[in-house]
């Protein structure tokens, strides 16, 4: 009898691969950052990436990071976590898992919080120790909401489109 492969991919592999293959379909031209809601039973609920609503043109609504708010990107763009959220048409997350490529503003903790999402895997902290940062992670202690950092494990995987 021959033997089950032993090369696959981990479950944090493969959604976090998933959240990771989502943020390239983000526009920003500095930051791209994808998402990816999980159920208790492993299965891909919704994906999400950073980008303007819709009906707000790519090409016409400011990428700019600095100048007036409203001349700025961060007027505008919905960030992949709320994306995710939104993009569900399933009825509750309720105990659900969310894989995201950077840890999640104060703005979007209210929201995995409110959703009911119940554990933040996270591949990057860029931001740790901002005021922003620490009042998320401070709100995700309060409302039971686990969160850890995913550790890459180096394996490669390539493919071609």
């Amino acid at each position: 009898m021959t033997a089950k492969r032993s090369d696959y991919i981990s479950w944090d592999e493969y959604f976090m691969g998933v959240a990771m293959l989502a943020s390239l379909r983000s526009k920003d031209p500095n930051t791209q950052v994808g998402a990816c809601i999980v159920s208790g039973t492993n299965k891909i609920l919704s994906i999400g990436y950073n980008g303007f609503p819709m009906g707000c043109s790519d090409d016409t609504f400011p990428w700019d990071r600095e100048g007036e708010y409203e001349n700025t990107k961060y007027a505008y763009v919905s960030h992949s976590e709320l994306n995710a959220i939104l993009n569900y048409r399933g009825g509750s997350l309720e105990g659900t898992k969310l894989y995201v490529t950077l840890f999640p503003c104060n703005e979007c903790a209210k929201a995995i919080i409110q959703a009911g999402i119940k554990t933040v895997v996270y591949a990057g902290d860029k931001y740790d120790g901002t005021a922003g940062n620490i009042a998320a992670k401070k709100m995700f202690q309060a409302a039971g909401v686990a969160y850890y950092e995913y550790h890459f494990s180096g394996r490669e995987i390539t493919f071609k489109l």
